[in-house]
């Protein structure tokens, strides 16, 4: 059994940003690389999906919740967990299974 390759992103980037430019087939590139041609593609589809952060500002803070949006979250946790707890217990009403562990 072969022994896993680990390769660096920057070898991962190589890779993908030819098979960005297309000048190569996946196979010509899988076989110059030696990497198999799913894995090129895998690479090229995250190069493409995740271009959008290299251009985003380096200080930039992530998004944050509002007051009132993490008290609205709250709010529903609580009338989830009511519910939750009214459902358990009425079906234990009408299964009879009261204290009896499944």
């Amino acid at each position: 059994m072969k022994k896993r390759k680990n390769h660096s992103p920057e070898f991962k980037a190589k890779v993908a940003l030819e098979a960005i430019r297309e000048e190569m087939t996946l196979a010509e590139l899988s076989k110059k690389y030696g990497v198999h041609p799913t894995q090129i593609g895998t690479w090229k589809r995250a190069a493409i999906e995740n271009m959008a952060t290299a251009f985003t500002r380096r200080g930039a803070a992530p998004e944050q919740m509002s007051a009132a949006d993490v008290d609205k979250l709250h709010s529903k946790i609580g009338q989830l967990v009511v519910e939750r707890d009214f459902l358990t217990e009425a079906s234990h009403q009408l299964l009879g299974t009261r204290g009896k562990k499944w």
